[in-house]
């Protein structure tokens, strides 16, 4: 999560120093710019001013950049907004392989409840792809005992629509137990041959050993595992593995099948999972067999 948050961070500190930029008229590295009337400008940047924002994964502290005049107002977070939920997912996207420079553009106009000019959206763009770049081709660890895979999801407009797109996060724990984002891929038509570029990749920046891959059963995902990695385990994710197995059951009987489910999946030995799920399965086999089939 912390390593989502400064991902989240960053790219909208890159944002808010672009918007500066365009209203100066100059970049930061730069003292002065001619208007054009050719008098030099005096308003300067004039340091930065701190504001907490809410999100889906916790409260974040952000440095809003100021000028000397005091007439600069971020246009993507307004001055007395502080909850941006819902923009997380699309700024994480732009982190994702596959992403093309007309998506990237479209993704960073979607980040603004206003219309903003292309020549901004260009400057922004020039601005963070090469961190974005850099981040997705950095070395990454040789061994890591847990891989997770997730989706987010997000909307960007293409032909004049929104159409909800995946990117797929790939989630690292290694030796010292800290977690990593491994990468982020689009995922139009998921298959063995999508998932094994994926898992190439990770090799070609250094990973050679996974011992278990945590998935949600997506298409082609184990094929792939098992040609890339083929000693390392792989589990299903037990929200996912819930999800999917209690989807038709009636609302009536999920609490109480969920509580006879619980000591399945919460059971402290095998042994015990074992024989909870033949008590789970001779009182719900009948009526939900497809779900009990799920757990054998």
């Amino acid at each position: 999560m912390t390593a989502m948050k400064n991902m989240f961070k960053d790219i909208l500190q890159e944002v808010m120093e672009c918007e500066l930029a365009d209203e100066l008229g100059y970049e930061k590295s730069e003292r002065v710019s001619n208007c054009e009337c050719g008098i030099k400008s005096k308003n300067y940047r004039n340091g930065y001013s701190k504001k907490t924002i809410k999100t889906q994964m916790g409260e974040l502290d952000i440095k809003v950049p100021r000028e000397r005049n005091g007439e600069y107002e971020p246009k993507i977070i307004g001055k007395y907004n502080h909850n941006v939920d819902g923009m997380e997912e699309k700024i994480l996207s732009l982190y994702a392989c596959g992403m093309s420079q007309r998506d990237i553009a479209e993704q960073i106009k979607n980040l603004y409840d206003v219309e903003i000019s292309p020549e901004l959206v260009s400057k922004i763009s020039e601005k963070i792809m090469p961190d974005v770049t850099a981040w997705q081709n950095r070395p990454l660890e040789a061994v890591y005992p847990f891989v997770f895979m997730d989706a987010i999801h997000y909307k960007v407009k293409e032909n004049h629509q929104y159409i909800t797109k995946d990117a797929y996060v790939v989630l690292g724990i290694n030796l010292d137990g800290q977690k990593d984002i491994l990468g982020i891929w689009i995922g139009e038509n998921e298959s063995s041959k999508f998932w094994l570029n994926v898992l190439n990749e990770l090799k070609t920046r250094g990973i050679k050993d996974v011992f278990l891959f945590c998935v949600d059963g997506l298409t082609g995902f184990r094929q792939a595992i098992e040609a890339a990695f083929p000693n390392a385990q792989i589990q299903r994710c037990i929200i996912h593995q819930i999800r999917s197995s209690t989807g038709f059951v009636s609302y009536k009987h999920i609490k109480e099948l969920m509580a006879d489910l619980k000591k399945v999946y919460q059971a402290i030995s095998e042994e015990e999972a074992m024989n909870n799920l033949i008590l789970f399965k001779d009182k719900w086999g009948k009526t939900y067999p497809t779900c009990v089939k799920s757990w054998e």
